[in-house]
Parts: C-alpha cells; structure tokens; sequence
C-alpha cells in the first residue's frame, strides 16, 4: 500500500467543484509535484490532505490511516506555506520550537532538536534574530525548519518559493530536495513551475481544472505528453494544427503535432528550406522563430559560440527527429 493515498476526494465551494473523483498516492521517502496552472486545484488538494480545508467526499490515508476526520494537528503533517507565517515578535529559535512547545517536548530535547533543524537549514548564527531582521529567503529556511522540527509523517510545500528572486529560489530549492533525500522524507510539493517541478521531483502529477491530467517522472511529462494541456504547459513545444504539420512535414498528419524545440536542427545543407524571423539570446540557448513552408516553428540551439550564430533573414534548412514528433488530442 502506498504511503500516501487520496482516494475518490471531493472538494466544492459554494456549489462550484473544485475537484472531483481525484485519486492519488506517494511512496514512502517519495518526492512529488503537483504542477498546474493557477486555480486547478492543487494548492486546495494540499490543503485537505493537511486538514485545513474540509473535504466533501472521499479519502485519505496515511500509512493505512485515514486522517480525514482527525485535526491538523492530529495528522502527524508537516505544512510550509508561501508566505512564511512566522511569529514577529518571536526570534528565529522560537520560531522554530513553537510547535515542539505546543507538543509539550521538554526544554532539553526541544534545544537539541532546534538546533539540529537549524543547522540543516543552515540558520544556526541567525538563531536569535528577528523576521524583520533576515530575508526573503532566510525567513522561508526557518518556515523549512519549523516543520522539519516536529519530524513530521509528511511534509507539504504548497508554492514556498514563488516570492523569491531566482538567484534565491534556485539555491533553495536546491537544499529542500537535498535535506528531503538526507531525511528520507515524504514529501508533496505545489508549484506553478515547471522547471521547479522537473527540476525536483521524482514524480509529477499535472492538474488541469480539477482532474488529474497526467502523473510520471519529469522524463516521461516532458517527452511524452498525453494531450493539447500537457503539451502545452510542459516546456515550450511548437503546437501545429493538423493541417500546417502536414504542409511542414510533407505527410499526412491526422491531429495536432507536438514537436519540442530542441528536436529540431538548423544547417545550411537539407530538404526543407526555411529562413530566420528573429532570434533570442536566452542565457545557454538561442530561441530562433524560423518559417518554413509558410509555418514557424521555434528552434532552440545550444549557444556554444557566437560564430555558430544564425542571422535574422539567413536561409538555412531544418531536420526533424521522427521520434520527438508527438500527435496530440
């Protein structure tokens, strides 16, 4: 049985549904994301399994239990939300026992334990200062923390990083998948993010208004998605009609084509002639919009020099990988 199981879960609002008939698990020491748009439900699914959001219907069991009708704070759940929640008037060392003292651990064990969450965090110098007094990030490490403290059966990530800068946001996301693996630690992480979730995850389950559109590792979501959706929001495919990938590609195509931008090659020497609209400098890449047989198509090519640079109105041709072409409902 997994260690995590949502089973045929309900949620409405005010006669809206939010989500229906969802299912779901994670494995013990599993890490996954739940990845969608704004207002498909994930952060709300989160929320039920933490047990600050009542259910309508449905289950949810946690290592065989079914925690729906216990308390938050009967749950064993571990929660770190986007803003961090943190007591002002309290420094960084009581921010982080503040649930060991609600469990009433004794002073001696609830020092040892803040300390150790401390210093996975790596806040141990910080531990007498203020909110006020640290940053952005600083202050989400000691929400890290504060749930890490109570050893929790579960720890959920509902966007924790979304109001950090990127320097930041990479550099923590970094360390909570390293202390995740250090702990052995179940973890439930929401994101808008696809790169956060890519990046992270053992698994990916991808919502779309209420229901669960596809659920696998970061390989299979990004190379193989199921639908339009997953297409879609999943890196930066070109999505064509059935009617502009048959003219591109000279064959039949039945439905609309998926065709991820890194498949395909630009050269000087091939079949299908083309001609460069524009390009975009994005860091190690080079986003060209290249038209050919009256579609454009984005192309990302690795940006290893500046003499390998293609100029905006230069002829080149393109090359396709046939297995990198997906046909998609």
């Amino acid at each position: 049985m997994s260690f995590v199981s949502v089973q045929q879960l309900h949620k409405r609002y005010a006669g809206s549904t939010v989500f229906e008939n969802i299912d779901c698990t994670v494995e013990r020491g599993e890490f996954v994301t739940l990845l969608g748009p704004s207002g498909c439900g994930k952060s709300t699914l989160l929320r039920c399994i933490a047990g600050l959001t009542p259910v309508d219907g449905g289950r949810i069991l946690l290592d065989g239990q079914d925690i729906v009708p216990l308390s938050p704070q009967k749950r064993g759940i571990g929660m770190v939300f986007q803003s961090y929640a943190l007591f002002p008037n309290m420094t960084v060392e009581q921010n982080v026992a503040f649930g060991l003292r609600m469990q009433k651990v004794k002073a001696e064990e609830r020092q040892v334990r803040v300390r150790e969450a401390l210093e996975l965090v790596e806040l141990t110098t910080f531990a007498g200062r203020y909110p006020h007094q640290l940053s952005g990030g600083q202050c989400q490490r000691v929400a890290l923390a504060r749930s890490l403290v109570t050893r929790p059966r579960l720890l959920l990530l509902d966007e924790p990083l979304s109001a950090l800068d990127a320097r930041i946001r990479k550099h923590l996301r970094e360390q909570i998948r390293a202390i995740q693996r250090e702990l052995g630690l179940t973890t439930l992480f929401v994101t808008h993010d696809q790169e956060e979730a890519l990046t992270l995850s053992d698994r990916i389950v991808l919502m779309n208004q209420g229901r669960i559109v596809q659920s696998g590792d970061a390989e299979t979501l990004y190379t193989a998605p199921v639908d339009l959706f997953a297409a879609g929001f999943i890196g930066n495919y070109n999505l064509l009609d059935a009617d502009s990938a048959s003219r591109l590609l000279q064959r039949p195509i039945g439905s609309r084509l998926a065709i991820r931008p890194e498949s395909i090659s630009l050269g000087l020497e091939g079949e299908l002639d083309g001609q460069i609209r524009s390009h975009s400098l994005l860091g190690n890449v080079i986003r060209y919009r290249v038209e050919a047989r009256g579609v454009e198509v984005v192309v990302d090519v690795l940006n290893r020099s500046s003499a390998d640079l293609y100029a905006d109105g230069q002829r080149v041709t393109l090359s396709f990988d046939p297995a990198a072409l997906r046909e998609v409902a």
